[in-house]
């Protein structure tokens, strides 16, 4: 199922539309003349002033252009977006070389289109303009028109400062496009993560509403099914004796069908029915059939699974949980695919807590995935050392980031660790709640039973 679910997330999502591209260079665009037009009639700098606005109309008639043929959500490739941010870095290159090249402050917009990539591009689309940036970033520092200055002086800056600049922009443009695609990947990887989560949700959602569905059609066929039954009887009734033998034959499997159906009905509607403690079946549970219903379904692959109860007072009692039901399952699923002989679940309670934990004896996670538990594509143990080596791929990190949100919504706290007891090694997941938290939706209303209704005396207060 996690599969399942990572496929219908693919990261194709991440591709951005051609108006935040647009946007985005109008703004720039709009700096680049603000910049040029201060530095000529503001402070009486001596610009190429035409050259300059011709290289700034240039992206203004791309912008046009492509307002134009394209509408405003229309969403671009990796390579057109690529190609439009490469154009971008060559534009700002040809500005700084009519502007005095990297002794220009502004030389440090080189890593504004690298920026962009990293966040909405493939690392190596991000790895091609970053290597563009620096490669027109060496050429300026090589060639590129004298710096403007004021009509009365003229600067001309060492080379030692224009290779500080080089290697601010060469180190800028790495740190900065590793470090915003590390983040940006991991904000798709969560929203991926999440977004699986809520499918599964879904998914367990619709497999709960199958019981009113059931209860329902259980209700509209009981009539249907009655009346047949009555037909059949009148039929076999009236012809007697007389019926043929195919005739009778058929009148008889008539009345076995209608029975059998009549029979999957009532179990449909026994599912929907209350006990006689006024628990509904399937919805409230006890703690040792909970487990006792995770266990089930693992005791027929290979693997011991035992199980111990032990608590003070009365056993809890909790509402049945599709997602808390998943997750705990897909943790003793971990555990039996990776023990090795034996797996232990432990239920404890007291007063105050409820208390679940599943041992095996296994590899263990190793130390670099306890740090990172429970976050999205995080595998907890390798594919090769699992008790099944035949199944192929490692899985995608997500199973246990999806049962520690299921369960955490439940109020529990979930605690991974390996065994360190002299002798024993192994996994230990344990999962813990607060005895109220895990109770707070079995409260069962009471109901007055009809055998126990007696008549009321004066003091009695008749029940509404």
């Amino acid at each position: 199922m996690m599969e399942a679910a990572h496929e219908t997330f693919t990261p194709t999502g991440r591709h951005l539309r051609l108006d935040t591209f647009v946007r985005l260079r109008w703004l720039a665009l709009t700096g680049q003349s603000a910049a040029v037009v201060g530095a000529q009639f503001g402070l009486g700098l001596n610009l190429p002033f035409g050259w300059c606005f011709l290289v700034i109309a240039a992206s203004c008639w791309l912008n046009l252009a492509l307002r134009i043929r394209f509408p405003a959500s229309y969403r671009l490739s990796d390579d057109s977006a690529a190609l439009l941010l490469a154009f971008d870095i060559v534009q700002l290159a040809g500005l700084l070389f009519l502007t005095g090249g990297l002794q220009n402050p502004f030389s440090l917009l080189f890593l504004a289109p690298v920026l962009i990539s990293a966040t909405a591009l493939p690392p190596e689309r991000t790895l091609a303009l970053g290597l563009l940036a620096v490669g027109l970033a060496t050429l300026l520092a090589l060639v590129h028109r004298p710096l403007p200055w004021f009509a009365d002086g003229r600067i001309e800056l060492p080379f030692l400062y224009v290779s500080g600049v080089w290697t601010a922009i060469l180190l800028g443009t790495a740190f900065t496009g590793v470090y915003a695609w590390r983040v940006a990947e991991e904000t798709r990887q969560l929203a991926r993560a999440l977004a699986a989560t809520e499918l599964v949700l879904a998914r367990e959602q619709h497999l709960s509403q199958l019981d009113g569905l059931a209860a329902a059609a259980a209700h509209e066929l009981g009539t249907p099914l009655g009346t047949i039954m009555l037909v059949a009887k009148e039929l076999d009734r009236q012809l007697g004796p007389t019926a043929s033998p195919a005739v009778a034959e058929d009148l008889s499997l008539l009345r076995d069908q209608v029975d059998r159906c009549r029979g999957i009905l009532s179990k449909l509607t026994s599912m929907g029915e209350e006990t006689e403690e006024g628990e509904t079946f399937l919805q409230t549970v006890t703690f040792g059939h909970l487990i006792e219903e995770l266990v089930a379904p693992q005791r027929a692959l290979g693997v011991a699974v035992e199980v111990s109860k032990q608590g003070e007072g009365p056993e809890p009692i909790c509402r049945r949980n599709a997602g808390v039901m998943f997750g705990l399952a897909n943790i003793l699923d971990n555990a039996v695919d990776f023990a090795e002989s034996r797996v232990l679940v432990e239920a404890r309670w007291t007063a105050e807590r409820v208390t679940l934990t599943i041992r095996d004896d296994g590899p263990g996670f190793p130390s670099e995935v306890l740090l990172r538990a429970g976050e999205p594509y995080v595998t907890t143990r390798s594919r090769d050392r699992s008790r099944n080596p035949d199944e192929a791929g490692g899985g995608l990190g997500l199973g246990l980031f999806i049962a520690k949100t299921l369960i955490e919504r439940s109020g529990a706290q979930l605690l991974l660790s390996n065994i360190t007891e002299a002798g024993a090694h192994g996994a230990l997941v344990r999962v813990t709640w607060a005895r109220h938290v895990f109770e707070r939706e079995a409260i069962v209303p009471h109901r007055v039973a009809h055998n126990s209704l007696r008549p009321l005396t004066e003091r009695d207060a008749a029940p509404i």
